[in-house]
């Protein structure tokens, strides 16, 4: 069935496209216009977005759809073999080589070829595959004769590549001829109306694969998901939901089923008046954060006290038995965690906020103080 047959609705039912928003409309649209013709397609988005779906439901809506889509994903392929796995080589041509072995491309004779993380390419093989493209024809390794295929090209990245040409890191004659039709997949955190569905979709899907009951997603879990950016996109909210599932013993999904599976951003600390980017764990990061904010809130708490004494006002402060005693860093810890739970009438969000720290933290914190 080509595109032209099919209604956008259908499609993204049929080759599991699940969104609702507007940008994902526009790219289902666009792609069925796109499929029934032989034309290269250069597809770009972030790592998790779903280039490869896209790249199959291309390839379904097409007139080659009779031969599955061949994908090789060109980052994971070692560049000493990368030639050889794309174009194959004969016996002999090289150590090794004890057989004749078909390539990529002479596999994909007549269907298409996915070409996934192009920009991870090697300059020298980007020169054959341009060839191969062009002519429809290659040259095996150790062959003396050109193979003529018939393949049409997807191609997908997640790196800028007119930066990747500028930069001189990837040709731009290949990058013209890839990028005859593009198509942009926005970030799960620009489209923020599909969460939902995405998750919902996860969860029944999931369940049924387990034969399990299906748990329900609480509210408060739901405006996490919302509000969280994901880094890893689609594939991130897949595994999480997946993981808090197979881990969550209830059959409502809770923020502490997720408060353990967040990925906190990256922690930003200032030297010499310059930010660097420092790459640190969750734990290390929430750890400082936590220190600096219990040296600031002991030094308003000695405010404070400064403040009961001349005002007269009674107002929770540590005791000390004179100004040179220094509370033990798990009593300030504990105590900090208790005040901005009151502060905050027990809200962990709010009071997390307050700290400075991860809900992830402040739960783990909670648990090992005993405060619930």
């Amino acid at each position: 069935m080509l595109g032209f047959q099919m209604n956008r609705e259908e499609c993204k039912a049929k080759y599991g496209i699940i969104g609702k928003s507007k940008e994902i409309n526009d790219l289902v649209d666009i792609l069925m216009q796109v499929a029934p013709a032989d034309i290269t397609v250069l597809i770009y988005g972030e790592s998790g977005v779903g280039k490869e779906i896209f790249a199959a439901a291309i390839h379904g809506l097409s007139k080659r759809a009779v031969k599955p889509l061949i994908s090789v994903n060109c980052g994971a392929i070692p560049e000493g073999i990368l030639e050889s796995e794309l174009f194959g080589h004969k016996k002999g041509s090289f150590t090794g080589a004890f057989e004749n072995r078909k390539g990529y491309f002479e596999i994909a004779n007549g269907s298409t070829l996915f070409l996934d993380e192009i920009a991870e390419m090697p300059l020298t093989t980007q020169v054959k595959v341009l060839r191969a493209i062009e002519l429809k024809e290659f040259m095996k390794i150790g062959a003396e004769t050109v193979t003529k295929v018939d393949v049409r090209f997807i191609a997908a990245t997640n790196k800028d590549l007119q930066k990747e040409v500028d930069e001189k890191r990837f040709r731009e004659d290949l990058y013209f001829r890839l990028k005859a039709v593009t198509l942009n997949i926005p970030p799960l955190r620009k489209r923020k109306e599909d969460i939902d569905l995405l998750a919902n979709y996860f969860i029944d899907n999931y369940c049924k694969q387990n034969k399990i009951d299906c748990p329900v997603l609480s509210d408060s879990a739901r405006n996490i998901l919302l509000n969280y950016p994901w880094p890893g996109n689609v594939r991130e909210l897949k595994n999480m939901i997946e993981t808090a599932i197979t881990l969550n013993r209830n059959s409502v999904l809770t923020p502490e089923s997720f408060s353990s599976l967040i990925i906190e951003p990256e922690v930003i600390e200032e030297s010499r008046n310059l930010p660097v980017y420092l790459r640190k764990s969750p734990e290390e990061a929430d750890r400082e954060l936590l220190y600096r904010a219990l040296f600031e809130i002991k030094k308003d708490l000695i405010e404070l006290k400064d403040l009961v004494v001349h005002q007269h006002k009674e107002v929770y402060t540590p005791s000390f038995n004179n100004n040179n005693d220094i509370l033990p860093l798990d009593e300030m810890e504990k105590e900090a965690i208790k005040n901005a739970l009151e502060k905050t009438r027990g809200s962990r969000r709010l009071a997390a906020k307050l700290l400075n720290i991860s809900e992830r933290t402040l739960y783990r914190k909670i648990k090992q103080y005993e405060l619930q």
